[in-house]
């Protein structure tokens, strides 16, 4: 079973009928007991790192998330989310990831919004997927395909168990639903 975590901001109801439409059992709950159950979470996220993390606290979801050890999939703000730190908001994340989340430095408009291209060296993840965010994560050894808009963005990024997709998977289309496919299989290893 796939508990999508259900703190009150994020584009839930979409991104459960694109898992249930992989073929998965989805529930969507912020019961400690129910996380718990769960073979592995995914945890959206749509608006503002720090009110995203206010929520999360006040319903005692961050020890709950930080202690949890089966594989965790954020998606955009769920994405974020993993991170230590945000400069937007200037608030802890949950640290399950290394790095800092900070405003997008580019010379295009922000927010990042509409279709970009992955780039990748794993062929299958060379495709254009929906963005639609002002911040981004650290370009480090973690990224596992990245968007190029005036400065190189991390698309996807994997630290053993945990899978973050900067991108709306579930707006996508067909390249979104394999990446999110391959993201519940497990991902991708580096190369």
């Amino acid at each position: 079973m796939i508990v999508i975590v259900d703190y009150g901001l994020g584009n839930i109801h979409n991104v459960k009928r694109a898992v249930e439409h992989l073929g998965y059992e989805v529930v969507l709950s912020r019961d400690p007991a129910t996380i718990h159950a769960a073979d592995q979470l995914i945890l959206p996220g749509v608006g503002h790192f720090k009110d995203a993390m206010t929520a999360i606290r006040q319903y005692g979801l961050d020890q709950i998330l930080q202690q949890y050890d089966k594989p965790i999939i954020g998606i955009c703000l769920g994405m974020q989310l993993m991170y230590e730190e945000s400069e937007e908001g200037h608030v802890s994340g949950l640290g399950l990831l290394k790095g800092r989340i900070t405003e997008i430095q580019t010379p295009y408009t922000v927010p990042h919004l509409g279709w970009n291209n992955l780039i990748s060296s794993k062929a299958d993840l060379t495709q254009d997927v929906y963005f639609v965010h002002s911040y981004q994560a650290p370009m480090n050894e973690d990224v596992i395909a990245y968007a190029e808009y005036g400065t190189d963005i991390p698309g996807i990024v994997q630290h053993e168990s945990y899978i973050g997709i900067q991108f709306h998977p579930e707006k996508s289309g067909e390249s979104g639903l394999n990446i999110l496919a391959q993201a519940l299989k497990g991902g991708w290893q580096h190369a």
